[in-house]
């Protein structure tokens, strides 16, 4: 999820909350404790250098359980980031802790924002000798389709 697009969606809504992949919520009172431009410059496992910029929110929560952040106060919050650190509008991550601190993507439904799971993955398959996974309309679509009577499996 850009930026712009959490904007809008804190725009639409009264109430939000943050729902973690397995269900769970993140507690009602949490914190928004930092916003902020993360900027990776590095060479991939082929030699390619590559750089990625995200938009960086970490949630906390602590004993004050009658903390609430409503959508316009976190519209103000990003508002003086966007003036004084200049943030782009990039994909967010968010950080929330976990048995330790978990990174998330960010989509939105209804009135909850969904952290979503991420995960690694080689950037240079083609030198690391990994061959590409083909998906399965790749494969239907294929010459060599499973269904084709001479393949033996049908």
């Amino acid at each position: 999820m850009l930026l712009s697009e959490f904007l809008l969606a804190l725009n639409q809504t009264t109430s939000f909350r943050f729902q973690l992949p397995n269900g769970d919520f993140v507690p009602p009172h949490f914190h928004i404790t930092e916003v902020g431009m993360v900027h990776k410059h590095f060479i991939d496992c082929g030699g390619t250098e590559r750089k990625e910029s995200v938009v960086n929110f970490q949630l906390w929560s602590s004993d004050d359980i009658q903390h609430r952040l409503d959508p316009q106060k976190v519209i103000q919050i990003i508002g003086l980031c966007q003036q004084r650190i200049g943030l782009l509008d990039t994909e967010i991550e968010v950080e929330h802790q976990g048995e330790t601190i978990g990174k998330y993507g960010l989509s939105f439904e209804g009135s909850n924002f969904q952290l979503m799971t991420k995960a690694t993955d080689c950037l240079a398959k083609e030198n690391c000798g990994i061959p590409e996974v083909s998906t399965t309309i790749e494969k239907m679509n294929s010459r060599e389709s499973c269904c084709n009577p001479a393949s033996g499996c049908c």
